[in-house]
């Protein structure tokens, strides 16, 4: 039987998925499986490496086996991952010489601090689009160097650094390749935007040979195969993608201005800036969507922290819920959240602040709060956190998105999409498929192999199944709005107090 269905592999911050699609996008099967997350000190987050690989191979071949497929059916194989995330390895064993550092861990502020201190933040700004954050890959790269006292190994050519797609396709794809893509690489606050390559003075600010960076591939391109033992025979690998560049392309935003927004652990949102950099826009990053045949579409950026690890906070830590599900439930049973304002700054804000000294802050309760308001104010704050970066985004194209596309686990709270729209003023699209990082990572391992003619033909496939269309007026808008600003103004105040006293 002919090859056809595409594999895609989603490793993401607190899971590892892999699904079966047909060349049509309609999924086959799926399958994910937990891993532990570590939290050594307060801001600190870390993953064991060898659960990042583990997970991955278990999704895969579970998924495989649901489907009934073999390997000679499935056509092509596409990678998703968590971006940001750090890891260092030996180069011969494939074995990591330390934990991954997650994308959310804030240990390097005090070295972004020193950086802004000398000046480099507009040099970043204007090679990288990005700013200097604790939450990019340059500062933990250096940090592990510095750690674990391996910056001779680096220089010799006998290590390798990577984001987790690096350590992925090392450790799975046979003959070791070391190899990341253009998403990737432009998340590592290394890579030029304007060169398609990495920066040799970026490199020299942070004394990081070229020996340890992986060769930087379009984002559908062959990358390997993976190994026969996975899967009882080999299966091209033919797209490597950031989670989030994934996702806008499964979501089919090829125009300029169409934006997406991933629910996950935290929020993501991407704008279709067109073939060139958007330029200095305050408060985003300027960044790849993807690259294809040698040619890069960019995209404007907004990054929320902390979204859905907000619910998994309510249910983990204070056992105000028993199943993320339950937010919305809970969420119902009230009209509003009592005057409650929770900021979920655990690590951090995001953009447009980017101010890595923020912590969670909880506002306006009495003795009249309950569970079910503190669930409607964690749903409220991921509505809002989201807000901020799409008016940011209106403001840059010069008019309102008017739709934003919407993904992720997330989005299948009913009630949180709605409160998105009414806090917008957008209608928010929810496709039917909601996993839409797997699929837009098979989809473009479908464009790498050549089964899907290009960008257009794969947008082509996406299916929407339910608009929510903004049901409150401009002026209860602004309020809730003004309601927010306050909160976050009295996090970040006390943001300020922080980082005074880790600078003194």
């Amino acid at each position: 039987m002919a090859a056809q269905f595409l594999l895609a592999l989603d490793q993401g911050t607190t899971s590892s998925r892999a699904a079966v699609f047909t060349p049509e996008g309609r999924l086959t099967a799926s399958a994910a499986f937990e891993f532990a997350q570590r939290y050594p000190r307060p801001g600190w987050v870390e993953h064991e490496p060898e659960d990042l690989v583990d997970t991955t191979m278990r999704a895969m071949r579970e998924a495989v086996r649901r489907a009934g497929v073999r390997p000679g059916q499935i056509a092509a194989a596409g990678v998703a991952n968590q971006r940001e995330t750090t890891l260092v390895w030996d180069r011969e064993t494939g074995k990591a010489l330390a934990p991954a550092v997650v994308w959310q861990c804030r240990r390097t502020a005090p070295m972004v601090e020193r950086l802004k201190a000398e000046g480099l933040a507009p040099l970043i700004r204007a090679k990288t689009g990005l700013v200097p954050d604790a939450y990019f890959s340059a500062t933990k790269l250096r940090w592990l160097l510095d750690e674990y006292g391996l910056q001779e190994r680096a220089e010799k050519g006998e290590l390798c650094f990577g984001t987790v797609d690096s350590f992925l396709a090392f450790r799975l794809l046979s003959g070791q390749p070391h190899v990341t893509d253009a998403t990737n690489a432009c998340r590592t606050m290394l890579f030029n935007l304007h060169t398609q390559d990495w920066d040799d003075d970026l490199l020299r600010a942070f004394n990081l040979p070229r020996a340890l960076l992986p060769r930087v591939l379009d984002t559908a391109q062959a990358a390997g195969d993976l190994h026969p033992s996975l899967l009882g025979g080999p299966v091209p690998v033919c797209a490597l993608a950031g989670d989030q560049h994934a996702a806008l392309f499964g979501q089919g935003c090829l125009n300029p201005g169409d934006v997406k927004n991933t629910y996950g652990t935290g929020c993501f949102m991407l704008m279709n800036a067109g073939e060139r950099p958007a330029g200095d826009v305050p408060g985003l990053l300027s960044t790849l969507a993807w690259r294809i045949g040698g040619k890069p579409v960019f995209a404007l950026e907004g990054s929320v922290f902390v979204a859905g690890a907000a619910i998994q906070w309510l249910r983990d830590e204070l056992g105000v819920l028993k199943t993320a599900a339950e937010s919305e439930e809970l969420a119902r049973q009230v009209e509003d959240t009592g005057g409650v304002h929770f900021v979920p700054a655990f690590t951090g804000l995001g953009a447009p602040h980017w101010n890595m000294y923020a912590r969670g802050t909880l506002l306006g309760l009495t003795r009249g709060s309950n569970r079910c308001h503190l669930a409607r104010a964690a749903l409220e704050s991921i509505a809002f956190q989201s807000d901020d970066l799409l008016r940011l985004m209106a403001g840059a194209l010069g008019r309102s998105p008017g739709v934003l596309r919407a993904d992720g686990g997330g989005s299948a709270n009913g009630l949180m999409m709605q409160l998105q729209a009414d806090i917008s003023g957008v209608r928010v699209q929810r496709p039917q498929e909601r996993e839409t990082t797997a699929l837009g990572a098979a989809l473009l391992a479908g464009v790498g192999k050549g089964l899907i003619d290009g960008p257009r033909e794969a947008a082509a496939l996406w299916r929407p199944e339910r608009d929510f269309e903004p049901t409150i007026g401009e002026a209860e808008r602004k309020a809730r709005r003004a309601g927010w600003a306050a909160a976050v103004e009295t996090a970040l105040a006390d943001a300020g107090r922080r980082e005074g006293a880790a600078c003194s």
